[in-house]
């Protein structure tokens, strides 16, 4: 009957090892979310910006502004 209780004994603490290394080594990290934001540049490249690098004050953009704000 020693034997059988050994027995068990070590398959859980083997079972237990293992169940312990899977979590340990199962999870890959998770890659940092950036907070970014996509803006078309004046020659025209679609570039990403830094949330924390804009201004935060609004300026609202004039009529000419817009009609002339492409350098070709």
């Amino acid at each position: 009957m020693k034997k059988q209780n050994r027995k068990n004994f070590l398959l859980a603490g083997l079972s237990l090892t293992a169940v312990a290394t899977f979590f340990k080594w199962g999870r890959q990290p998770q890659p940092e979310k950036k907070n970014t934001r996509k803006f078309l540049t004046q020659d025209g490249k679609l570039v990403e910006i830094d949330v924390n690098k804009l201004p935060t004050t609004k300026q609202v953009a004039s009529k000419e502004d817009m009609q002339n704000w492409i350098k070709k």
